[in-house]
């Protein structure tokens, strides 16, 4: 054998068919190239792919949306009940705080005005009983009666107003009666004469006025009654 070196052959088709590399077997190929070709398996099921899709059973969820509607409405009618109670309440505490502060305001009128009614009382006594005859007693009267007047003024602008009792039926809630007797010009219970004058605050009694009641007249005082003997008979009539 020789010592000549044999070269080597760059041609692939020659490298194919030298015995020196060893070819690859057909099998293995094949199953290479189905494992890259074979699509992978989907691993959602049918449950899977519908929740994928956002797909979702309607009459479960209505049922759900009805319940709640349902749920707040109750809700509503309780809550809208509780606001029409506190509405009213809080109403009825305004009015009655109104009338109270009206009722303290009168009282504290009534008080006040009460305290005052003898100075008029007394001034008006004065007036009816004074009879000045010199220019300066009148001068001092009417100085007087100008202050009188400013004072009753006064009254009417607070809303005080005197009554007039007399010739009017007896009215306990208005009236207080000293004295009874008997008249023949009035009815019975009809005010005969005032005795101390009775005043109102705005329809309310600042003061009863004391008053002289008649009780109607007398005994024997009506028409055509003739007054009877002592057995019993009309005076004209004779026993028989």
């Amino acid at each position: 054998m020789s010592g000549e070196a044999i070269p080597f052959s760059q041609d692939p088709a020659a490298q194919a068919d030298s015995p020196l590399q060893d070819p690859v077997p057909t099998e293995v190929v094949e199953a290479a190239s189905d494992t890259t070709s074979a699509p992978e398996p989907s691993s959602a099921g049918p449950q899977g792919s519908s929740a994928a899709t956002g797909e979702t059973d309607p009459e479960p969820q209505a049922e759900r949306l009805a319940a709640e509607l349902e749920k707040l409405r109750s809700e509503h009618e309780s809550l809208r009940g509780q606001y029409m109670r506190m509405a009213a309440d809080f109403d009825n505490f305004r009015k009655r705080q109104s009338r109270d502060q009206e009722d303290l305001r009168l009282q504290i009128a009534c008080s006040t005005l009460s305290e005052i009614l003898p100075v008029v009382d007394n001034f008006d006594r004065a007036r009816q009983q004074l009879d000045p005859q010199s220019e300066e007693a009148q001068t001092l009267h009417r100085s007087y009666q100008g202050l009188y007047k400013q004072l009753v003024d006064a009254f009417k602008q607070l809303g005080v107003a005197a009554m007039r009792v007399e010739g009017e039926p007896f009215d306990p809630s208005l009236h207080e009666a000293v004295l009874r007797e008997p008249s023949d010009q009035l009815a019975e219970d009809l005010v005969i004469e005032e005795l101390q004058r009775g005043y109102q605050l705005n329809g309310r009694v600042l003061r009863h006025a004391l008053v002289k009641v008649s009780m109607g007249p007398g005994p024997g005082a009506s028409e055509g009654a003739a007054p009877l003997s002592q057995d019993g008979t009309a005076g004209g009539e004779e026993s028989s």
